[in-house]
């Protein structure tokens, strides 16, 4: 079976959490004998370190661009990082160009997505969609956000999305994946006729077994001899950075000895700006470290998930949160916010802890409970772990994803 995945970004300077989640899922279909060409933006850095080429997948890359006139150079590439609606010429031609293809599995929205979609139907093969950030399972504050017209800027691209029709991406597409029960229930209740699918993201717990923190403590001295607060995601407001350095004066004052840190490349300069002059502010110089983005599976990375007296996601919204199954891999404890997807793995007082944003005494009671009973940490750590080999293995993820494609490939072939 020969797939294309058609992603809105890869950029391995920004690689986050769902670059990560595609990367291994592409991994696992290999291994299932399923064929992968990757059709992603070209990036401007140029980066040769692509860690797709890396694991052996072929990677098309096309121009694209913002369709937006009136909008200042910052705004053009938080667009490009984050949320903005794409387009491109090139794309159309080189999908329809694409020889063999047996399904085409679009990770993006928008006219990117709608032109997958198009080319799909004319070339009458399955269309499947999965949605990563959250759709209709968003608070409403962030709908709100994505939705609002955009100021200072005049979109002139709003023509390709009709003749795209990417208004109709969820309508038309074979099968919807999310990672998230809260937001399948969300479409079913929109769609009640579609193919929704929860479908998890998956990882290989083997890979966070071996001790890699020397590796942390040598690119990172700051680490030694401290209690180190680790949170991974990149620094954008959704991940509600500046929401924990509000707290760590709190933290402080009960634990001199903590460090906070802060992994995760900059998708957001203004609040990336905003982040670095709040730590200016607070005086936390010496108690916040910034590492920038660290890909997934680098040694540094894992073995700051295993140094971690706490891993803690601050996030606004989080559809899944992949490093809940890291953290847990690498035998941390988690606390997180009460978004829905930590709500969906993490048991409280059993794996880790949940915590209100609006009430930061929860939080900073289950980082008091977590920093007093390292033993009863490390329990929560083990039954975390054992969750992520019974449900969130790699090996599962892919096989169920590949059984999905097989199922609409045969049902594709029999109507036409």
């Amino acid at each position: 079976m020969r797939t294309i995945q058609l992603l809105r970004k890869l950029d391995p300077a920004e690689w986050g959490g769902t670059e990560m989640a595609m990367q291994r899922l592409f991994d696992g279909l290999k291994k299932q004998g399923v064929k992968t060409i990757v059709y992603c933006p070209r990036i401007e850095s140029g980066a040769e370190e692509d860690p797709l080429l890396r694991s052996g997948h072929e990677v098309q890359r096309f121009n694209a661009f913002v369709p937006v006139l009136g909008i200042s150079e910052v705004r053009r590439r938080q667009m490009v990082a984050v949320g903005g609606n794409l387009m491109s010429f090139g794309l159309v031609s080189s999908l329809w160009r694409e020889k063999n293809v047996s399904l085409i599995h679009s990770h993006a929205l928008g006219r990117i997505g709608g032109i997958g979609r198009t080319i799909a139907r004319q070339r009458q093969v399955p269309f499947v969609l999965t949605i990563h950030g959250g759709l209709l399972d968003l608070p409403e504050n962030v709908r709100k956000d994505f939705n609002a017209p955009l100021e200072h800027g005049w979109e002139w691209g709003k023509l390709f999305g009709l003749l795209f029709q990417s208004h109709r991406l969820l309508q038309d597409a074979d099968a919807i994946l999310t990672c998230n029960a809260s937001e399948a229930a969300l479409l079913r209740e929109k769609l009640p006729d579609k193919r929704i699918v929860v479908q998890p993201h998956g990882i290989e717990p083997e890979k966070f077994s071996g001790d890699h923190r020397e590796r942390a403590k040598a690119a990172f001295p700051q680490i030694r001899d401290r209690s180190l607060l680790l949170s991974v995601g990149r620094i954008d407001p959704i991940k509600n950075q500046g929401w924990l350095l509000e707290q760590m004066p709190e933290i402080l004052r009960k634990h001199p000895r903590a460090l906070l840190v802060l992994a995760g490349a900059c998708t957001n300069e203004p609040y990336g700006e905003l982040i670095e002059k709040k730590i200016r502010q607070l005086g936390l110089q010496d108690k916040v470290l910034l590492t920038g983005g660290l890909p997934s599976g680098d040694p540094r990375l894992i073995g700051l998930l295993q140094e971690a007296r706490a891993v803690i996601l601050p996030s606004v919204s989080e559809t899944f949160g992949l490093v809940i199954l890291e953290a847990w891999a690498a035998g941390a404890v988690v606390l997180s916010s009460r978004t829905s997807g930590a709500s969906a793995l993490i048991e409280p007082g059993r794996n880790g802890w949940l915590f209100d944003l609006n009430r930061p005494e929860t939080f900073l009671h289950a980082l008091d409970e977590t920093l007093a009973d390292p033993l009863g940490s490390s329990k929560m750590a083990r039954s975390g772990a054992e969750k992520v080999r019974a449900n969130y293995t790699l090996s599962a993820v892919a096989s169920s994803v590949k059984a999905l494609y097989e199922e609409l490939v045969e049902e594709k072939q029999c109507v036409t």
